[in-house]
């Protein structure tokens, strides 16, 4: 189940993927009232929010098995715009084969690399051939395409809906809590009050090319008990003297804890430029309860 925080929106919002992809069905849950746009790649969802055709657009970032979404980290800086949700989206693999198909009959099984690396157990029960294809749901529509009982594809309980595909099992990923987190952009920051409870920012920042200059730069967020839930690190432009971070904090830049890191950041920083302030999920709450 996927956990969104924030207004109820109307209008379009654009993901990367097919009809029935998991970044669909975070969609969906998270936006119930909007119109899903699929777009082939990332940059073409990004776009599609910057030039008008979409409202909003969902990014997955980082996933619980499979780390962190390649590329990301690089896109949202240079996109133009800003983070103004999360939302977590529960994977849950289904078997689905054409109407009429049975599991004894299946002899090969098709979906994205990541996606059939996480169901290693019923490929390996059901003795199946793993077929790599670009996408989860692009398997369901090619093997409703193909018509063929001896072929079955790993993917959402949405692109069995869509794609007139029967599931012949449920969750059937390897571990329970395969789970991707997705960041909401759009064109313009949304405000947040600082008071406001249970916020979190994004930003990015590059340290100076000086001995110890990270730990100097993060010194600020733990003398001022700011809590860092993600810190990325990447090259830029190519060079391995450029170093940028993308991070997520706990807390709004106005609240006294957060700006105090902020400015201790500077002192050791070339740039920090925010992403965006937005409410974390209930998501984050409910697992910290069950933790």
């Amino acid at each position: 189940m996927t956990h969104m925080n924030g207004p109820r929106m109307t209008g379009v919002i654009a993901f990367q993927g097919r009809p029935g992809a998991y970044s669909d069905l975070a969609c969906r849950n998270a936006y119930p009232a909007m119109r899903t746009l699929p777009c082939d790649t990332f940059q073409a969802a990004m776009a599609a929010v910057r030039e008008g055709a979409a409202e909003l657009a969902m990014m997955p970032t980082e996933n619980s098995l499979a780390g962190r979404v390649p590329d990301m980290h690089i896109l949202l800086p240079e996109s133009g715009l800003y983070v103004v949700g999360e939302a977590f989206q529960r994977v849950e693999h289904c078997l689905l084969a054409p109407k009429g198909a049975s599991i004894a009959g299946l002899k090969r099984a098709h979906s994205h690399a990541v996606a059939l690396g996480q169901v290693r157990n019923i490929l390996q029960e059901l003795g199946l051939q793993a077929v790599i294809e670009a996408d989860t749901a692009g398997a369901a529509e090619q093997v409703a395409g193909w018509n063929n009982p001896e072929d079955c594809a790993i993917a959402s309980s949405l692109a069995a809906e869509l794609f007139g595909l029967e599931i012949l099992r449920r969750n059937v990923e390897d571990a329970s809590h395969n789970t991707t987190r997705f960041y909401v952009m759009a064109r313009a920051p949304r405000q947040v009050a600082p008071e406001t409870p249970g916020l979190m920012t994004t930003f990015v920042f590059r340290v100076r090319n000086v001995p110890a200059a990270l730990y100097k730069a993060l010194g600020g967020f733990a003398t001022n008990g700011v809590n860092m839930t993600k810190l990325e690190s990447y090259m830029v432009g190519g060079h391995f003297t450029a170093t940028q971070f993308l991070c997520d904090v706990e807390g709004h830049p106005e609240q006294p804890a957060l700006r105090r890191a902020l400015e201790e950041l500077s002192f050791f920083s070339r740039e920090t430029r925010i992403l965006g302030v937005y409410p974390a999920a209930q998501f984050r709450k409910d697992q910290g309860d069950a933790d």
